[in-house]
């Protein structure tokens, strides 16, 4: 374990000029040319645990870390289905680049409905010209999760903040380290602290079986200056109906709904290829009943959750010119659905793609078993059983969800 704090240890290039993605179609076609590239090594990538920073600079550069900007302020402002398909498709071919992003759109989410005009201005541009934001939110040494002791501290200069975060997916490859503090007063913000910033120390200490590469290790602050501008309200993104909340969690589900898919696509491939080494006089795979009872079951969960993914990001962008009680609850609702059931789906069908690829599926040089290592590791962010709860109490009580992060 090493603590890193020269940016140039960890070859995070400064900002230049990024591409700029006019439309949905251009990100998704983008998208899918990307996506290509990094299935190419995603298998060492993970066997060896190397950091891809090579391919999150060229995902960025892509434009793809802009395009929820608002058209106003020079992005695409793609619907949310277009995102959730884009992180799919990522996700899809290496676990870890698609989680990587997550929390940067959050960040963005949260600066669309607190921030000012002038810090909307200020870093919607940065983005553009290809900044990264990682994220410092979680930690681990509370009673409680929803309990933090990372303090911002006024001062005559601006602020300053102590504290440590645990599992800060993406702040490695950042270039700014959103995090999440509180004031004297108990009141939240998340302050967008410049990565080189002195007193920022970042641990690579994380150790997970699946999504190795996220970078998603300790951050720590000792004694960090931090710009008045730099500080946006956090609490008040709860306190009142917007978006904060669904929107991250259909990035999770977009995760998990893109290596289900991706697990499927392997299968099928590996069933079809079972006729080259089948000895002949057994049943080719492709015939046999029981094979095809499971393919099947699993392409209608796949293409169900790939529906909810879809029905949940309508609800979304239905909501986002108009926020209200009634609309926010809706749209927690329907991402609470994708969410559940891409919790099971991507499980299923990674652990699907291993039997069905039978003594083959063991072998970790064909490194099948990332899918269901990158979806257990996952599928452990939030409890799914929490997500059926409120789904029943709304339907039958007629109980408003609660407004957070996680819902």
């Amino acid at each position: 374990m090493t603590f890193y704090q020269n940016l140039n240890q960890f070859n995070v290039q400064a900002t230049t000029s990024a591409h700029i993605i006019q439309n949905d179609d251009e990100a998704l076609a983008i998208a899918q040319n990307l996506a290509e590239q990094f299935k190419l090594h995603a298998i060492q990538r993970d066997a060896e645990r190397i950091l891809p920073f090579e391919e999150v600079e060229a995902f960025s550069q892509s434009g793809l870390w802009g395009i929820t900007i608002p058209k106003q302020y020079g992005g695409a402002d793609v619907s949310t289905h277009t995102l959730a398909k884009i992180i799919a498709l990522i996700s899809g071919a290496d676990g870890s680049l698609g989680q990587i992003p997550q929390n940067h759109f959050y960040a963005l989410e949260v600066l669309r409905n607190t921030g000012s005009e002038a810090q909307k201005q200020t870093l919607y541009a940065e983005v553009l010209k290809g900044a990264r934001f990682g994220n410092a939110l979680a930690e681990f040494k509370t009673k409680a999760a929803h309990l933090k002791q990372t303090i911002i501290r006024k001062t005559e200069q601006g602020y300053i903040v102590n504290g440590e975060k645990f599992y800060c997916t993406g702040s490695i490859f950042a270039h700014r380290i959103p995090t999440l503090v509180k004031d004297e007063n108990e009141r939240e913000f998340l302050a967008f602290i410049p990565r080189e910033s002195v007193g920022v120390v970042i641990k690579d200490d994380w150790t997970g079986f699946g999504q190795k590469t996220t970078g998603s290790g300790t951050v720590k602050f000792e004694d960090v200056h931090v710009n008045l501008e730099d500080v946006i309200p956090f609490d008040i993104g709860f306190s009142q109906p917007t978006l904060i909340g669904p929107f991250a969690q259909i990035i999770h589900a977009a995760i998990e709904t893109g290596i289900a898919r991706a697990a499927f696509e392997e299968t099928l491939s590996r069933v079809r290829s079972a006729r080259a080494w089948i000895d002949a006089g057994v049943e080719h795979a492709t015939q046999d009943p029981l094979t095809l009872f499971e393919l099947g079951r699993i392409v209608v969960d796949v293409q169900a959750t790939e529906a909810l993914l879809k029905r949940a990001a309508q609800s979304i962008d239905e909501a986002k010119p108009h926020p209200t009680i009634e609309n926010i609850a809706k749209a927690s609702i329907d991402v609470a659905k994708v969410r559940a059931l891409s919790t099971d789906v991507a499980l299923k069908a990674s652990s699907k793609l291993i039997e069905l690829a039978g003594s083959r599926g063991s072998q970790r040089i064909d490194g099948l078993d990332r899918f269901w290592r990158n979806a257990r590791t996952h599928t452990l962010h939030d409890a799914a059983r929490w997500k059926y709860f409120f789904i029943a109490n709304y339907i039958l009580n007629g109980v408003l969800p609660p407004r957070r992060g996680t819902l």
